[in-house]
């Protein structure tokens, strides 16, 4: 009479050392195979990690062994084995297999050992996401979108999240895609900010946390079409705390990614002790100070000009650690930028600099809390009041002083991964020439 198969716990990859010398079941996919003899070894991967899987030709049988060589990559397997420390394998362990089943998939997997182009890979992004690489940069994502939301809820901010549909832009900028919105004009949504103020005058610290659309035509390796972004807003915070803030949300994250995704960033290839050297306190200057050591470079720019990939790169490289760069010329920053006091001429704003030429990964300001200069702000700056009454309204009634910010995710991702573009740090980059997949 034969034997049913005992059923065996199931685990995941990651969990593997803790079952060491006992029979359990696994279920992923085939990254790579190789036989001498015998035995086959079978590397399996299940997102959690990877494990070699050691299949005898005793222990699963002739006609289960020579299945074994119709195996191609990426098959799904359920595998079932005995747990045995190892050393020299990823995780200290590997499993020894008595049965191997898998199911039915196709041969010629596009994305082989060998090197393919960015545009293949890119054409493939569905599949080119099962690499080890690619695998590691979106754990270190998750990981630090987890961490970001976990370091605003300590310190006291709500989730309100902002809509995606606006009636018009944040900034009066002309980088928007259009909707038709059962025949009225909309846009997709540039940054959740304004919205955010409204939530923070009722909730005193909130944060939303979304996709942002910007329809700028450039192909630098910093921007992307469409990109995730993390933005408090808080109730009686001026200029100095709002830094204060960011600087430790940032040590917070780079923090919990070297503690927990050491796998993982060495999987992306990254030179950890870099991102060591980062964590000490921030370094900051002045725009004035920051067009100074652009000068000392070669570079130079006139008074009131902004910042540009080059400017920024040359400012960071300059670091081992972030660099807030503070109080930039109110002409070349939004409407709704609290003007200095010392100095009208100047905001009490600043962007975050991430080291190693990076540029910005974070950009904030307190914000104009006077209806008035408010005001007077929009209509500088070309806009139309009346797309923004609401929005004053928050100055009329129950008005404070009040700040923000928005950090880039993919941007954050990229300098602690170390990556080449932001590209990247998304699972699906929509970029000036690629909407698919």
């Amino acid at each position: 009479m034969e034997v049913e198969p005992v059923e065996r716990p199931r685990v995941r990859i990651e969990e593997l050392p803790a079952h060491v010398g006992e029979e359990v079941r696994l279920e992923g996919w085939l990254h790579n195979r190789r036989s001498s003899g015998r035995i086959a070894f079978l590397i399996v991967r299940d997102g959690s990690g990877f494990v070699q899987a050691v299949a005898a030709r005793d222990a699963l049988g002739e006609e289960a062994y020579r299945r074994l060589d119709h195996l191609v990559q990426e098959s799904p397997l359920r595998l079932q084995g005995r747990v045995r420390e190892d050393g020299r394998a990823p995780g200290g362990v590997e499993v020894e297999l008595s049965r191997v089943e898998s199911l039915p998939s196709e041969p010629d997997y596009p994305i082989t050992p060998k090197e393919h182009g960015v545009d293949f890979l890119l054409d493939h992004r569905h599949l080119w996401l099962r690499t080890p690489r690619q695998r590691a940069i979106l754990r270190i994502r998750a990981e630090v979108m987890a961490a970001s939301e976990d370091f605003l809820r300590g310190e006291g901010f709500v989730r309100v999240d902002s809509p995606v549909l606006t009636a018009n832009a944040s900034e009066g900028t002309t980088t928007l895609f259009a909707v038709d919105y059962f025949g009225e004009p909309a846009y997709l949504s540039q940054s959740g900010q304004l919205y955010a103020e409204a939530s923070a005058m009722a909730l005193g610290r909130v944060y939303c946390f979304g996709p942002t659309f910007r329809a700028e035509r450039s192909k630098t390796r910093r921007h992307l079409i469409e990109f995730w972004m993390l933005e408090p807003e808080a109730a009686f915070v001026e200029h100095e705390e709002n830094m204060r803030i960011q600087e430790r949300l940032v040590r917070y994250v780079l923090r919990r990614v070297l503690d927990r995704c050491g796998r993982e960033l060495a999987d992306a290839g990254r030179d950890v002790a870099k991102l060591e050297r980062a964590e000490a306190p921030f370094e900051r200057i002045t725009y004035d100070e920051a067009l100074a050591l652009l000068r000392r470079q070669g570079l130079e720019l006139e008074w009131g000009e902004d910042f540009g990939a080059p400017h920024e790169t040359a400012l960071a490289s300059a670091f081992e650690r972030p660099v807030f760069v503070e109080r930039y010329p109110a002409r070349v920053k939004a409407f709704y930028m609290q003007p200095a006091a010392d100095d009208p001429r100047v905001a009490l704003c600043d962007d975050l600099l991430a080291p190693e030429g990076y540029g910005e990964v974070i950009g904030g300001s307190q914000r104009i809390h006077e209806l008035e200069l408010l005001r007077r702000r929009i209509r500088e700056q070309g806009l139309d009041e009346a797309d923004f009454a609401w929005y004053l309204d928050l100055r009329r009634w129950g008005s404070v002083p009040h700040s923000g910010f928005g950090m880039g995710i993919e941007r954050v991702v990229a300098w602690i991964c170390g990556l080449e573009h932001v590209r990247e740090a998304v699972p699906y980059p929509r970029l000036l020439n690629r909407l698919r997949p």
